[in-house]
């Protein structure tokens, strides 16, 4: 390793423009002089016997000028901006857990939503009566009933939410509960065939917050962003991963109703818009033109009822070679179809990057032929990256991109924030087990082309302990770590550019083959830096690119490049390999 050049003397510095009072004991030299002066007067100057001689008077030197201490610069947030969470039926609980997020560098938080299930009068809530009767019963009275539901989201629903003569708000056994009707043939309140789908709704302690209005109000005074669960169907018994659309006409109407309560209750600017619960994978594939008309139902009430507002939905991949997964194209064009249910309003594709449950690969060409973690294993079994999964995240990602162009659609990320359970990350009761801030980093560094990452899910994957810290703390403990995301190299002009998160003010360690078979390799100080390239490229807005120059030079095509950044807190990131094309 080379040591450090010897500083400049004084004089030089001066020379090159650095003035001596900003530099640690510039003014000794000074200080010497005078000193040596006043010797030699001392030694040739004799008064004469008549004359007095005066006190000498001692100059001291100026004042040393404080150096201000450099500051560090502050850690960044970690570059997931959003989070699942699940509701709470108190204001305060909401309030902290959004305040505590947004100390994290979160701004946006979304809830799953609840189902819409066909009852039967003697499957209804026992507690939801009056008179000693079931209460959707005493509210029907003698109209005629085609079909109970049951919507029990723990919401407590006001009177906003009776639109219709026979709608009835119900307090009982300290519960709140809404019965509302709905006509089975047409819309509004009468029915022209005289019967009618009741729908049992609510279900939360009466003196209760309503989790929904509470999370739309701690949203607004934080300056943050709230999406809420749409109401979805069952799905079917014959094709469990398929919605049931049997009772599509009252899951409108009563879409509808539940929009019109939240424009009623909820319109306040923390509510940016809503969740689709009912998820299908990232494909193409004709089987799932039900799910695509659930969302294109949806989107068309959200863009009518509310038309400020926006929605979110999140896909999944599955690119697990032993099982059908799904190909880069079928990606593409399955992203485009679901991008083209928007009707109007603006749709996020939030893709579930697949790592939390093993569906996913989050690896780089360097890595191809290197062994799955222990994660991954635990669900596609021992063996390479490349052997295990159809391609990288990254390529699903471009492929995804690709779909969204043009549709109005926005590319995000969902950031699987849990790992595979392996036999010791276990978190509490949950599926999934505890990953590991370096996999997120891996993740991270797939999902450059998406506007946005969120994450599932904040309760209780961040927040549980099961290795002894949180990942909420492990995150923490490492912000300020770099993450390259792509690279480009210039061989003509020397020109490397670099893309990431926490790379201002780095200097970059470039190692590449010339065409001639020579290594090279160099390390320099950023010669451009661009905090807001994400903002304007339509990527992440965190994304940052800084440049450093090698020197006009050549370079193998069939050999990788690498680069390792170590940015202003120097801090040292991972070897990113690149293939040059």
């Amino acid at each position: 390793m080379a040591s450090a050049p010897r500083a400049r003397s004084t004089v030089a510095n001066v020379e090159a423009g650095a003035h001596p009072s900003n530099r640690r004991g510039a003014w000794r030299p000074a200080l010497i002089l005078i000193a040596a002066f006043t010797m030699v007067a001392g030694l040739t100057y004799v008064p004469a016997a008549t004359t007095q001689v005066p006190a000498v008077e001692t100059i001291a030197p100026a004042p040393q000028k404080a150096v201000p201490a450099v500051k560090t610069p502050a850690p960044p947030s970690y570059p997931i901006s959003g989070y699942f969470i699940s509701a709470s039926p108190q204001y305060s609980t909401n309030f902290q857990k959004l305040a505590d997020i947004k100390e994290f560098g979160g701004d946006t938080v979304i809830t799953f939503g609840t189902l819409l299930k066909p009852a039967t009068l003697d499957s209804l809530p026992a507690d939801c009566i009056i008179d000693g009767v079931s209460c959707a019963k005493a509210a029907a009275g003698s109209k005629k009933v085609h079909q109970y539901f049951t919507f029990l989201d723990g919401s407590r629903w006001g009177s906003s939410a009776l639109k219709c003569p026979g709608d009835r708000k119900v307090t009982s056994n300290g519960k709140s509960y809404v019965v509302l009707f709905f006509p089975t043939v047409g819309q509004g309140c009468a029915s022209p065939s005289g019967e009618y789908d009741v729908v049992v709704a609510g279900g939360s302690r009466a003196t209760a917050d309503d989790p929904s209005s509470s999370l739309a109000s701690a949203a607004t005074k934080l300056g943050m962003k709230y999406y809420a669960g749409l109401p979805a169907p069952i799905k079917r018994t014959d094709l469990a991963y398929l919605p049931d659309l049997s009772y599509m006409g009252p899951l409108t109407l009563f879409t509808e109703r539940f929009l019109q309560y939240h424009a009623a209750v909820n319109n306040v600017p923390g509510l940016a818009g809503f969740y689709h619960h009912t998820e299908m994978p990232l494909s193409n594939s004709s089987t799932f033109d039900p799910v695509l008309a659930l969302y294109q139902m949806q989107n068309r009430a959200i863009h009518r009822l509310l038309p400020t507002r926006e929605a979110i939905v999140s896909p999944y991949l599955d690119a697990r070679l032993n099982k059908v997964f799904i190909s880069l194209d079928k990606a593409r064009d399955g992203t485009r179809r679901i991008a083209q249910t928007s009707s109007g309003l603006v749709l996020n594709i939030a893709v579930q990057d697949g790592m939390g449950t093993g569906k996913g690969g989050a690896f780089s060409s360097n890595d191809a032929n290197s062994a799955v973690d222990r994660f991954a294993a635990s669900i596609v079994g021992k063996g390479s990256w490349a052997s295990k999964y159809v391609a990288p995240n990254r390529d699903y990602f471009v492929a995804a991109a690709s779909g969204v162009s043009g549709t109005g659609a926005v590319l995000w990320a969902n950031l699987e924030g849990m790992a595979p359970e392996a036999g010791s990350n276990a978190c509490g009761d949950n599926l999934r087990g505890q990953t590991t801030k370096a996999r997120m980093d891996r993740q991270l560094q797939q999902m450059a082309n998406a506007r946005k990452v969120i994450s599932f899910m904040w309760d209780s994957y961040y927040t549980c302990t099961g290795s002894g810290k949180s990942l909420k703390d492990q995150l923490e403990s490492g912000l300020t770590t770099p993450i390259i995301t792509d690279t480009t190299f210039r061989a003509s002009t020397g020109q490397v550019q670099i893309a990431g998160f926490n790379l201002k003010a780095g200097t970059a360690r470039v190692r590449w083959t010339a065409q001639n078979g020579l290594a090279k390799e160099k390390t320099l100080k950023a010669t451009g830096s661009n905090a807001a390239y994400g903002q304007l490229h339509g990527l992440n807005d965190r994304l940052e690119m800084i440049t450093v120059s090698v020197g006009k030079t050549t370079l193998n095509t069939s050999k990788r490049y690498v680069v390792t950044v170590t940015n202003e807190w120097g801090v040292k990131s991972e070897d990113f390999f690149s293939q040059p094309g």
